[in-house]
């Protein structure tokens, strides 16, 4: 999929189905087709920055809500219904919706910066019941802020950001392997005490 071919051909709407799609949980290259589209109008000015802004900006909150909205009406119960075979109890899936219940508001805006998580941050919110009045604004925020770091860097420093990208990429890639491990680790360590506040947060059994 060359993205340059993309955004030469279909404009505004290469960058709003590629970063809708891949918000929504499709692993696409958005980040890539929106530098290219900013690149493009910098180098041409066939494009209109402000309005590859928009497509982008919108698409990624768009996706992301459709996401969320699979997460909730599919993730979930499916999670309820077939967990077990992967060995996630009830106490896990509470313990879940706890951590995304006082921490979900970071996954969802600081995801939309890791390739991993802007593909998958908004249905793992939705899977464990984040209340979409506390998803919507950080998701709003990092989508924006995605958005306008990306195009206007791309558009005002082209090549460079387009070759940097990769490696910004695989330093914060890295930077969220390193914090997942550490939450894994802390997770572990803290089981007991986060699943009795994860039961008392959401007492008795779990609701379909």
């Amino acid at each position: 999929m060359n993205a340059n071919h993309l955004v030469s051909q279909y404009g505004y709407w290469a960058v709003f189905v590629l970063v809708g799609a891949e918000s929504l949980g499709v692993p696409l290259p958005g980040e890539t087709v929106l530098i290219a589209a900013g690149t493009y109008a910098g180098h041409t000015h066939h494009l209109s920055v402000w309005l590859i802004f928009a497509a982008a900006a919108s698409a990624g909150i768009i996706g992301n809500n459709i996401g969320y909205l699979v997460g909730i009406k599919g993730g979930y119960p499916l999670l309820r219904r077939y967990g077990h075979y992967l060995h996630i109890s009830d106490s896990d899936i509470k313990v879940g919706r706890y951590v995304f219940d006082n921490h979900g508001g970071s996954v969802v805006f600081f995801g939309r910066f890791v390739a991993i998580l802007r593909t998958y941050a908004a249905f793992l919110a939705g899977t464990n019941r984040m209340p979409w009045r506390e998803f919507l604004p950080f998701n709003a925020a990092g989508g924006i802020v995605w958005a306008a770091i990306f195009s206007f860097g791309s558009y005002s420093f082209g090549n460079t950001l387009r070759h940097a990208s990769g490696t910004i990429n695989l330093i914060l890639g890295a930077v969220a392997v390193v914090a997942i491990v550490v939450a894994i680790v802390i997770i572990r360590r803290q089981s007991k005490r986060l699943e009795a506040r994860a039961e008392a947060a959401y007492p008795g059994p779990l609701p379909d």
